[in-house]
Order: structure tokens, then sequence, then C-alpha cells
């Protein structure tokens, strides 16, 4: 039984032989269906220098979709803050808080989402770079939004238009941060599975009740591809592989067919590698995929699960969703 909220993480993926504007309004298109269908909220992932995803500025898409629907929360799955400088995030999302009240969500992730040249084009200099100055610029960022320790500036919009913040992670570091902070936890598991379970104990212990939150609350991402059969869902599945594979090696390119997937030379090695990072995560009939992120939850203790589809054809990733909603929970309204 999945009888937690089930939210979704979009990358807004770039297909192959498609312009990046398509690929954005099939996000809207897709936030739309799954408001329609009952899904919690809906995030948007930055990336940069990755010809496959088409979020690289979170903060305005989030004002597009916004704009486009009525209910859902909408938020960044996440912001990076080494990429930013805090005031800057402040008021970007204080000016979406004071646009949207109530319905905005600031996800902040440790890891630039890039590599390093991009990450210094991001943010012209090498001071910041470093994930080790993540605390402090976490602090400066919630002051601006609090005003706890008034100073020369003021981030307007930004004080008291605080969005709910959430700290994303895939190891422990942010977990133990998340829970000593007391706020809300995110976990990259669709792309760290074997880090999950230790680092929600870690946030779990670790959690000091807050004026944001009185106990832990833990989210998990997970991949998730949904289709009538288990077979065609594997078949659909095999874009998001090769795309992580090409990635890996330092060769990113725009979402592959289902097709060209399949007719790739994959290597032994390479095989090897799919198969465990398809470990855990939830792919098949919407039997199949009831049972998988049944033993997701059970494993995990999660509060909510954040399930992301990278599938070539929009149409296939919003029947996802609706598999999801409709047969492999039992309908998420209910």
């Amino acid at each position: 039984m999945i009888d937690v909220p089930l939210s979704v993480l979009d990358l807004a993926p770039v297909a192959a032989g498609a312009p990046a504007g398509e690929a954005l309004r099939h996000t809207t298109e897709l936030a739309r269906r799954t408001e329609q269908l009952g899904y919690r909220r809906f995030w948007v992932a930055e990336h940069h220098n990755m010809p496959a995803i088409a979020s690289s500025a979170p903060a305005v898409l989030i004002a597009h979709l916004a704009a486009h629907t009525a209910t859902i929360r909408l938020g960044s799955g996440g912001v990076m803050l080494p990429n930013h400088a805090p005031l800057v995030v402040a008021e970007q999302f204080g000016t979406l808080e004071a646009l949207h009240p109530g319905r905005i969500d600031l996800g902040i992730g440790r890891a630039p989402g890039t590599d390093q040249v991009t990450a210094l084009a991001l943010r012209r200099t090498v001071e910041g770079l470093s994930a080790q100055g993540f605390p402090r610029e976490l602090a400066d960022l919630m002051n601006y939004f609090t005003g706890d320790d008034p100073g020369p500036i003021t981030a307007t919009p930004g004080r008291g238009q605080q969005p709910a913040v959430w700290l994303l992670g895939s190891s422990g570091f942010s977990a133990q941060l998340a829970g000593t902070l007391g706020l809300p936890f995110s976990f990259a598991h669709h792309f760290s599975a074997q880090n999950t379970v230790p680092a929600l104990e870690l946030y779990r212990r670790s959690f000091r009740p807050s004026r944001w939150l009185e106990r832990p609350y833990a989210m998990v991402a997970v991949n998730v591809v949904c289709a009538e059969t288990d077979e065609r869902a594997q078949w659909l599945a095999g874009p998001a592989g090769l795309s992580f594979l090409r990635l890996r090696s330092g060769r990113p390119e725009p979402l592959a067919t289902p097709q060209e997937a399949a007719a790739y030379p994959y290597t032994d090695v390479e095989r090897e590698f799919l198969a465990q990072r398809r470990d855990g995560q939830a792919t098949g009939s919407p039997e199949t995929v009831r049972r998988q992120l049944g033993e997701l939850l059970g494993r995990t203790g999660a509060d909510e699960l954040m399930l992301t589809t990278l599938v070539y054809d929009v149409a296939d990733r919003v029947r996802s969703f609706e598999l999801v909603a409709g047969q492999a929970t039992g309908g998420l309204r209910s």
C-alpha cells in the first residue's frame, strides 16, 4: 500500500532532434496533468552544460509553471547554492513566494550540479566553488528571509516572504545539517541508492525541532517508469540509462530514442553498471511499480516519495504518472 504523498521531480528532458523550448512546453504540460492527478509538489532541478536537460534556470521555470497551474506546490530540486550569491536566491524565491504565497518550495543543494569549468563560469571566481562554505552560505540565505540578524542589506522581496526551505542530499553531510537545523530533507535515492538508508538514519538521529518543523520529515526521490507491461517499461527506460552512461563518460547528449538505446553496443561492464543503477528504483507495470515502491517505503520509512521519470516521449512520461496515480496507488486523491 502506497499511503504517503507522491510528488514529481522533472528535468525538462531534451529529446534528440528537438529544441529546448519543446522540452519546456512538455514540462508545463506535465505539471498541469500531475496537478489534476493529485500529486503534492512539482520540482525542477538545476543542471548546467547538459544538452539533455533544459531546467538550467529553476526560478524562471517555476514562475512560468506557477502561472499555468493553480494548486500544486512548485519548487527547486534543487537550487545549487555554490553557484549563486545567497542574496540573489533570497530575492528570486522571495519574489516567487510573494507572487504565489504558500505554493513555493526552495530545495537547496550543496553540489554545483555541473562540471567545475561550468561552475567557474557561473560564479566567476574560484571563491565559493568549494562546498565547504555551504553551511555559512545557507545561514546567510536563511537570514535574508528571517531578518534574525539584521544587517545593512534587506532582501526585497525576501524578508518575511520565506518559501518552504528543504535541504537536498546524496550523502550524510546534508542529512546531518538538515537534522541539526530542523529542516525537511530530500534524499537523491535516484542516483545514490546505496547511501539512502544510512543518510536517513543520520538525519533522524540529528534532528532538532525548529520553528519550521517539529518532527523529522524525509522525502525520497526515486526513478519510476510505469507502463502497461514490465517489458514496455524496460524499453522506455533505456534512453535514461544511455544518457547517464554518456554523461559519466564526459559525452553528454540529448535523450536518445528507445530504439537507439536498445541498439547501442553496451559492454559487459556498462550493462553491469546500469543493472546496479536500476537496483532499488521502480520500473514496470503498475503492479510491479506498486511492489517496488512499497519495498522502498519499507526500507526507508519515507514520509513522501518524489518520482522522476526520464523517457523520450512526453506522452509516455505523462502516462507513467497517470498509471502510478490511478493503478499503482489506487488514486492519489483518496
